[in-house]
């Protein structure tokens, strides 16, 4: 609802993209994650400026899933467009200020719409698409290799699946005996362009997981206690995934109309403005 509010307000957003992961964030958020309270700014401060020999002080995101410390869990999100939907889960829990989001997608801000390194919640930025993991998976390793039990955890969309490097990095995780990293899969069926299986197919990809070397389970991606539970289904010494069978139009029905197309939600009249004001008076 607070993404549909934000929607409303700047007359479009990535709307789908919360339906279908709400669940999801909100469980490892509020149960699967070791994560220490925010020790980040409520208000998100003003984008830094990039590193560089001009002594520029840079901040990431990543103060906003706690501290980084022995034990304790590193986030990662991959896909940076669905940086609405995690801000708005930072905000659920208490670690951003609701007026963080008031500077969405302006000059100067932080809070950007393709969620950055400097983003709320963000650690590093996975460029384009799908370079994430790679990332994630090097300090997993190097985790690993100092002793330190915290893992960590990468927030995937399956459209990251029709990306060549997703399956190099899942190969290198599998022989080099990574086996502290937890991956959730948006598996929506959903990509820009339209539904997976008509832009290229990825199934059956529990199987092709497997096949890699890594584990794999598919769950319910709205049923929380099944996504919790997954997180512990794995082995001892391979890369895991977590497979969430999704609905991007989960909770808010009138998305259905714009199928197959629901990447991003602008609207187009004032009277189909006018049903999601009306839905959301309803639901809100």
């Amino acid at each position: 609802m607070r993404v549909l509010e934000h929607c409303l307000k700047n007359d479009g957003g990535y709307l789908s993209q919360a339906c279908s992961s709400a669940e999801m964030l909100s469980t490892l958020y509020l149960k699967t994650l070791r994560l220490g309270p925010s020790v980040a700014p409520a208000v998100p401060l003003p984008f830094p400026g990039v590193p560089g020999t001009r002594g520029v002080s840079y901040v990431n995101g990543a103060g906003y899933n706690g501290p980084v410390g022995p034990g304790l869990d590193r986030f990662f999100l991959s896909p940076a467009h669905y940086a609405l939907a995690l801000y708005a889960v930072l905000i659920e829990t208490g670690r951003m200020s609701p007026e963080g989001l008031e500077q969405f997608n302006k000059d100067g801000s932080s809070v950007e719409m393709i969620g950055g390194e400097h983003s709320p919640g963000f650690e590093a930025m996975g460029g384009a698409l799908a370079q994430t993991l790679s990332q994630a998976a090097g300090l997993a390793w190097a985790r690993g290799k100092t002793g330190d039990e915290g893992r960590v955890f990468v927030f995937l969309s399956d459209g990251e699946f029709q990306e060549g490097q997703t399956w190099e990095a899942i190969q290198a995780m599998v022989f080099h005996g990574i086996g502290n990293l937890i991956a959730y899969v948006d598996v929506n069926g959903q990509q820009c362009d339209g539904p997976m299986e008509e832009v290229m197919g990825i199934e059956p990809l529990d199987a092709r997981i497997r096949a890699f070397g890594a584990t794999a389970v598919t769950v319910d991606g709205h049923d929380p206690a099944a996504l919790d539970e997954a997180s512990r289904d794995k082995g001892p010494a391979a890369p895991h995934f977590v497979l969430c069978r999704t609905d991007p139009c989960r909770g808010v029905e009138l998305l259905e109309r714009r199928r197959p197309k629901l990447h991003y939600l602008r609207f187009t009249s004032p009277a189909e403005k006018a049903g999601y004001e009306a839905f959301f008076r309803e639901r809100g």
